[in-house]
């Protein structure tokens, strides 16, 4: 059983878990929603500057800015989650770590994101969205999955609306998403006025088919989009993780 330095052990309903060598730790729930590798790599893809604001648009447990805190000691954050149980665990997590001068917590819906947050009031934002429109297959089991992983409180469409309305100009977006559904993505960016700049492929590893997209765009941007080399999770079929994601968890 964890423990941390804000709210005591964690109890059968929650585990804590860590990162870089225990100087970071993540409590979730057991049974609900649980981040994967997809928010790691969301978290290295960008590189902000020194001052910027980040909001964190579907913050869940709070992982993505956990991990950006972390890594970037200039960066001031904002987390915004829809669902109270996910939104009280990121609260959680940002007082355990010591972050609370650095990360801000809002509870609200992106779809009305104009009561949460000013527009054009962010440098930057990233969002980890649900992959699964809401007819697609079966629906995850317990609702705080179904939410985090079916299009079920708004589509990709609406969610990238919303992440234009809150940047300023000039401002970058970054997204990971199914490589099976890029030319959706991308249509949804360029539709709502964030040209997209930067574009990598994740695979699970080399030879196999492209799994995901890390993707970062540019609010009113030219049309210049730079596809980064591939990045392998495994060095291969059944293998270690690759020395690029072993990076990502280095201390």
């Amino acid at each position: 059983m964890g423990t941390d330095s804000a709210g005591g052990p964690a109890g059968p309903a929650h585990s804590d878990d860590s990162l870089f060598a225990g100087r970071l730790v993540c409590r979730q729930h057991r049974q609900g929603y649980r981040f994967s590798v997809d928010a790691v790599l969301l978290a290295h893809f960008i590189t902000p500057k020194a001052g910027d604001t980040l909001l964190d648009m579907g913050s869940g447990c709070g992982i993505v800015s956990l991990l950006l805190a972390y890594r970037w000691s200039q960066l001031r954050l904002t987390a915004l989650e829809l669902q109270p149980g996910l939104a009280a665990l990121c609260r959680h997590n940002v007082a355990a770590n010591g972050y609370r001068d650095r990360i801000e917590v809002r509870e609200g819906d992106f779809r009305r994101v104009g009561e949460v947050a000013a527009a054009g009031s962010f440098d930057r934002v990233v969002a980890n969205p649900p992959f699964r429109p809401a007819a697609a297959g079966r629906l995850s089991v317990g609702g705080e999955q179904a939410v985090a992983r079916h299009e079920l409180a708004g589509g990709l469409a609406e969610l990238v609306a919303a992440m234009a309305f809150v940047l300023r100009t000039r401002g970058r977006a970054a997204l990971v998403y199914p490589a099976s559904r890029a030319a959706v993505l991308l249509a949804a960016l360029k539709s709502s006025g964030l040209e997209p700049k930067r574009l990598q492929v994740v695979y699970s590893y080399p030879g196999d088919q492209g799994r995901l997209v890390l993707v970062e765009a540019v609010k009113g941007g030219g049309e210049e989009l730079a596809v980064l080399p591939p990045f392998n999770i495994y060095d291969r079929s059944g293998g270690d993780y690759s020395e690029a994601m072993r990076r990502c968890y280095a201390p």
